[in-house]
């Protein structure tokens, strides 16, 4: 499935290469670039596989750390686009994933623990969304990664507003701001496997919504505002870690795929909104600070959900037997 939706992916970066100087195709070929987020369902149930549950939240933290990407992309696309113009960029990245494609299909296995399912799709989704679980997770990723979405897609816009940063120097503290979130994310799903995903999850939620207090302020740049942005990420980051060693504590292997998918799906949706609300909050009121706390109060929210949706079961004490009982 690696090599599926690499080779599968080159196909809208094409389209686009090609055919995006209309905004119309160019907004339809970034909706069918989306098949390249797949990769997460298929990459969570491939670590899982591998691993032990004490190890699964590094695991797949260490996998989810490729979202570096999105630091990459932020860094080097406005700079190759000047050196080689955009077809030619495009080229470059198609070229990368069928490099990746190939080298996962020859060097990759799968887990000899790995059995196929024969069990038809529509069933194993709609069992999957029987399972709380599902809905728990997803709601706190749709809230992690969907933050770290929103701000790496409208940050450079963010910063050419308030800072007046040009669109290279907006694109390289971006690179920053994702950067952090990834080398958060194995942290995350690492500490996760110490002191459990609860705790993680509510300290990533708390550290967001207080820098994102801090930044609704405007600060001066670099500091405070660049390190408020960084923790801002880091505190993300260790989000996205501890949902999926949650997952991987919490759900069977069999099941993981279908589940991570949904949650996926979900992570994705949460970064839809946000930068379309920012935008037109700014419209409207020539700021960011509603936006922001806004911000703060859904992380405020998603961590007392977190507190109470996953409050450690107290087991009773052990009755003795009647065997153990002294005469």
């Amino acid at each position: 499935m690696f090599t599926v939706v690499c080779l599968l992916t080159i196909v809208p970066v094409l389209f686009i290469a090609f055919f995006g100087n209309s905004y119309g195709l160019m907004l339809l070929g970034g909706f069918v670039l989306g098949l390249g987020g797949t990769a997460f369902a298929v990459g969570v149930p491939f670590c899982n596989a591998w691993y032990e549950k004490p190890r699964r939240g590094f695991a797949t933290g260490v996998f989810g750390a490729g979202m570096g990407g999105t630091a990459l992309s932020s860094f080097f696309t406005p700079r190759m686009v000047d050196w080689m113009g955009r077809t030619a960029t495009h080229l470059v990245i198609a070229a990368a994933l069928a490099v990746t494609g190939l080298m996962m299909y020859l060097v990759s296995r799968d887990s000899p623990l790995w059995k196929p399912s024969v069990e038809p799709v529509m069933p194993r989704l709609k069992g999957a969304l029987r399972i709380r679980t599902t809905w728990q997770t997803s709601l706190l990723y749709a809230v992690a990664f969907g933050g770290f979405v929103a701000f790496s897609t409208y940050l450079p816009t963010y910063l050419k507003n308030v800072y007046g940063y040009s669109t290279v120097d907006a694109g390289m503290r971006t690179a920053g701001f994702s950067l952090a979130a990834v080398i958060a994310r194995p942290v995350g799903g690492a500490l996760s496997d110490r002191i459990g995903p609860r705790k993680v999850l509510m300290g990533s939620f708390g550290l967001s919504a207080i820098m994102a207090v801090l930044v609704s302020t405007e600060p001066e740049p670099e500091v405070p505002a660049g390190l408020a942005f960084i923790l801002l990420a880091f505190g993300l980051g260790l989000g996205t870690g501890g949902v999926f060693a949650l997952i991987g504590q919490r759900v069977e292997p069999a099941k993981v795929g279908s589940v991570t998918g949904q949650v996926g799906a979900a992570g994705g949706l949460g970064g839809y909104f946000p930068p379309i609300l920012m935008g037109l909050i700014y419209g409207a009121t020539g700021s960011y600070l509603i936006g922001l706390l806004l911000l703060a109060a859904v992380a405020v929210g998603a961590l007392i959900f977190t507190g109470a949706a996953f409050r450690p079961v107290r087991t009773a004490p052990k009755t003795p037997s009647e065997h153990e009982v002294p005469h």
